[in-house]
């Protein structure tokens, strides 16, 4: 590695240490249906988010649940505190395409249709809601 990326790789380490995220890859279900779950608590509260996807009948919502979870965990970890009721927000969230698995179905007359299994990569950032308004300031 070059001298140049490990300073940039370096920097970029020191800065995921002072944030709190979650990664959820590979996810068997399709970037567009886990879109969808995601737009619904983008920029929310997080334990308001946490009751939408508990009562959302999406499947996607139960496995976003867990990764918002997760990061809340996370960020009690890092600040030695319990996060407490209106404390946190979701600021940002993300949803990237993974690898597809292709499969062929049998079709009439010989031939063969292709379908395309898709997955996903979601990637969940909390932040205190006091963070934003002091650098805004």
């Amino acid at each position: 590695m070059g001298e140049r990326k490990r300073i940039s790789a370096n920097r970029r380490k020191e800065e995921n240490k002072s944030i709190a995220f979650a990664k959820l890859n590979n996810v068997p279900t399709s970037p567009r249906k886990m879109r969808l779950v995601a737009d619904m608590v983008r920029g929310k509260e997080v334990f308001r988010a946490l009751g939408i996807l508990k009562f959302s009948n999406k499947e996607a919502a139960a496995r976003l649940e867990k990764l918002v979870r997760s990061a809340v965990a996370n960020w009690e970890e890092k600040n030695e505190r319990k996060a407490e009721d209106g404390e946190l927000y979701i600021s940002t969230i993300y949803v990237n395409c993974a690898t597809m698995l292709k499969r062929l179905r049998t079709a009439p007359q010989g031939r063969g249709y292709r379908i395309r299994k898709r997955s996903n990569h979601v990637t969940v950032i909390v932040d205190t809601i006091n963070n934003t308004k002091n650098t805004e300031a």
